[in-house]
């Protein structure tokens, strides 16, 4: 047998199987930390480099924009010959590659705008007021949710009203309606319709899909058991002609149910493609063999799943430890003690990782992190791109690209103040619908007639349509498009103009952009694409005669329909980040070129971001997060806070066996994103919304075998389902001196004792009066003393932060002087 391009001797015996498996459909039960990743880039080279597999034949679809930037760096690395032309991206970048080249066929122009979550938002909002549908007894986000449950389901706006039961649906029904018209006429798809669309574009027309079967010989879906209907009827389409399918994915990590994957589509593959060959993955190659112990036992009492058993060759590693608070605040003070003593011993913050299971619980672990001085950061939380001056630049980049862009339109219509108020908004909107025209196309025909609008609006108007105009005349590079576009704008000049701190807080903010615009230049400035089509390829030359007459053959170099060939636009500068440079025909615009070739590029990708892929580890910090958002990661070192009953399983989900499981798959994720150290906490009483609840520590905790796992602190007496029992040294270390008394004594100012199973908490009055006492004067040069860190002295001192270097461990910390247990001590 000829040499492969692939160490195949580098890869485990299922590893090695699966990779060898080319033919008919392929699943690969990849448990966590299998190293899949690894499986789905060598079957990959292994086709190309081997078999004889074009790279332009190749479908490989991810989750997240990081997991196909990491695919297509590994797969640069195994063929050195090149990968151009593979497809290597996620479905909603998949669904905007097709629908450019074809959405005409549905109705769209392909420089359609791409709306995220606030442009969908505010299109919603606006829809409900038009429609006089009161959001105080509709929610906004309860009717967004049916709306996308009803594009997802593949329930027309028509059958959505036939089957609606209760008024809310009702009202839902009306939205989804106008907001589809609107979604058409301002020529734009939200994230839903990506799909939809796609969907609906390969059922209406075979041809289209014919084309894409043809092309693609080979697909590859990971994360599988995340699919939802659309992309379960999307992936069935393209793989019905060839059924060379290889799915990826671990059914004991199905979580999303909630935004609609649905955990059948794995479970049923086998029903799906009888001829299917499977392959489980059950090697870890990331965490040590007691948390490998625990996450099997916990996940083996659910009954719906694919039997498999995660083993390693790394060895036990430290037991799982187990903490027991007297409450949630002494949690916090717990894990910010360990975080704080693990640093010490040379663990980095960056780390470490402190999971929840509901948004709310992070408040309290934040307060306790705050007093300690130990430095994290929320993921998930407000992001950069979310800050309103940022959403308003780029609504004028997307005007620049779509005028048609009603949301965008309205957005900035009258940002910077220009003196375009609500009521003359409300008359353009107007005069639109009377015409048929978006937004802005009415705003340009208002400045023309007379007597619509006051002068004094005609002509703030009339600078801001000409301004857009003549921005879609600018050409050059990216960053300087982008500079020329916020200077048209007036934003940057009239946040500079305020003279504030706040102002000039967001104008630095807007700088900002400007250089993450100069960087994805600097980054995506080769136009070796991903995304091309097959007749891009070949005008580029990229196929050699054989593969462009073997093309020609099977007619897969056919120029899409409705597409002069002397229309492209330029290539695509997506070769790492999933979506092509939409093709805009000549007559779609007025004025030509429309800015930069790469500014509907970069405007994609910041619509395509994810939460994960902005996660940023470049300052030193402990991580923060739901364990909904911890899926796809790993820390050498984890907490999992609040596993109590009623709490993580939550209560609503214990009456509905298949919601329970999912809660226990949840945990089940959360186990194995830990690497070498795994911390479970869980506290005696816990307040929520303002009660306070004594629950059973999780019957999650009580599943982990009691060899793989030791009870410290508190905990270490043991919590019933009834009460405390006392157990002793049964599951670990009894009245070990542990948790809140680290460091020998009250570690936050509340001092939690450990002995015969009882707790013995500070009053609140003790607490109060220490954080009162901590709340003094400090200035530069003063001596301090830290119930955590020790003595120290004040290098800086501002508002409400004080900045002190610690003698004993050469630290230098910024606290709030409110917070920390800090006090001055005598010179």
């Amino acid at each position: 047998m000829p040499e492969s391009v692939v160490d195949l001797a580098s890869l485990n015996p299922a590893q090695r199987e699966a990779v060898l498996c080319t033919e008919g459909p392929l699943l690969v039960l990849a448990g966590a930390g299998s190293g899949k990743t690894r499986v789905l880039t060598h079957r990959i080279a292994h086709m190309i480099g081997d078999e004889g597999v074009r790279p332009w034949q190749v479908l490989a679809i991810t989750f997240t924009n990081k997991a196909a930037a990491e695919m297509r760096e590994r797969l640069g690395t195994l063929l050195p010959g090149g990968t151009r032309g593979m497809w290597v991206c996620t479905f909603h970048a998949m669904g905007v590659r097709i629908l450019r080249e074809d959405a005409e066929l549905l109705g769209y122009r392909p420089n359609f705008s791409i709306y995220d979550d606030d442009d969908s938002k505010r299109l919603v909002k606006a829809i409900m007021a038009d429609l006089d549908i009161d959001p105080k007894q509709f929610p906004l986000n309860m009717v967004r949710s049916k709306i996308s449950a009803a594009k997802n389901a593949l329930v027309s706006p028509e059958e959505m009203a036939g089957q609606a039961s209760d008024p809310p649906t009702e009202k839902a029904a009306r939205v989804y309606a106008e907001l589809e018209r609107r979604l058409l006429r301002a020529n734009a798809m939200d994230f839903d319709d990506l799909l939809v669309n796609t969907l609906a574009l390969f059922e209406r027309h075979p041809e289209v899909l014919a084309r894409y079967q043809d092309r693609f010989l080979q697909i590859s879906v990971d994360e599988y058991q995340d699919t939802n209907h659309v992309q379960y009827k999307i992936t069935n389409l393209l793989a019905q002609k060839h059924q060379n399918l290889m799915v990826v994915g671990d059914d004991d990590q199905s979580i999303y149910s909630w935004r609609g994957a649905d955990i059948q589509n794995i479970l049923d593959f086998e029903h799906d493609y009888p001829a299917a060959k499977v392959v489980k993955l059950q090697q870890n190659y990331r965490s040590t063999g007691h948390i490998l112990a625990a996450a099997n036992a916990v996940v083996a009492n659910n009954s719906k799943r694919k039997p498999k058993r995660l083993f390693t060759e790394e060895g036990q590693g430290e037991p799982i430890h187990a903490y027991q608070a007297s409450d949630e605040r002494d949690e916090g003070r717990w894990i910010a003690a360990e975080c704080e003593k693990l640093h010490t011993q040379g663990t980095s913050y960056n780390d470490m990782a402190v999971f929840y299971r509901t948004n709310a619980q992070s408040r309290v672990l934040e307060d306790m992190f705050l007093r300690a001085g130990v430095p994290y950061k929320i993921a998930g939380g407000t992001r950069f791109f979310d800050r309103a001056e940022i959403r308003d630049v780029m609504a004028y980049l997307k005007l620049v690209v779509n005028p048609a862009d009603d949301v965008s339109a309205l957005r900035v219509v009258n940002v910077p103040r220009r003196g375009i108020g609500a009521t003359s908004v409300k008359k353009i909107q107007a005069y639109a619908a009377r015409n048929g025209l978006s937004f802005f196309e009415a705003a340009q025909a208002c400045v023309a007639e007379a007597g619509l609008l006051s002068p004094k609006v005609r002509n703030a108007l009339a600078a801001w349509t000409s301004g857009i105009l003549e921005a879609r005349a600018y050409d050059g590079e990216l960053s300087r498009v982008v500079e020329m576009i916020i200077e048209k704008s007036g934003i940057l000049t009239a946040l500079e103009a305020e003279s504030t701190v706040e102002a000039a807080s967001r104008a630095e903010n807007i700088k900002e952009f400007l250089l993450i615009a100069s960087e994805f230049a600097e980054d995506h400035d080769d136009v070796a694409a991903t995304l091309e089509s097959l007749a891009q390829l070949r005008e580029a030359g990229a196929l050699d005669a054989n593969e462009a007459q073997e093309a020609e053959e099977l007619g897969l170099l056919e120029e899409p329909p409705a597409q002069d060939p002397d229309e492209v636009g330029q290539l695509s500068f997506f070769s790492d980040l999933d979506v092509p440079a939409p093709v805009v025909p000549k007559e779609a615009a007025a004025v030509e070129p429309v800015a930069s070739a790469m500014l509907p590029a970069f405007m994609e990708w910041l619509a395509l971001r994810s939460d994960l892929d902005s996660l940023s580890g470049q300052t030193s910090a402990v991580t923060m997060m739901t364990i909904h958002s911890a899926k796809g990661l790993e820390f050498p070192v984890v907490f999992v806070a609040g596993l109590e009953e009623g709490l993580f399983p939550n209560l609503t989900y214990d009456a509905d066996p298949a919601k329970l499981e999912e809660e226990r798959r949840l945990a089940y994720v959360a186990i194995t994103r830990a690497r070498q150290r795994l911390y479970l906490t869980y506290a005696a009483t816990r307040r929520t919304y303002g009660s306070t609840q004594a629950n059973p520590r999780s019957r999650f905790v009580n599943e982990i075998p009691e060899s793989d796992i030791r009870l410290v602190g508190v905990g270490s007496a043991g919590f019933g389902g009834t009460g405390w029992e006392k157990r002793g040294d049964r599951r670990g270390t009894y009245g070990s001196g542990q948790g809140s008394d680290m460091y020998g004594g009250a570690v936050f100012g509340s001092r939690t004792r450990s002995t015969g199973g009882s707790v013995a908490a500070r009053p609140a009055s003790a607490v109060r009066k220490d954080e009162k006492k901590a709340a003094e004067t400090f200035q530069a040069g003063d001596r301090v003393s830290h119930k955590t860190f020790g003595a120290g002295v004040v290098l800086a001192a501002e508002g409400d932060v004080i900045e002190v270097r610690f003698s004993k461990s050469g630290q230098t910390k910024k606290l709030m002087k409110g917070f920390a247990p800090i006090v001055k001590i005598a010179n």
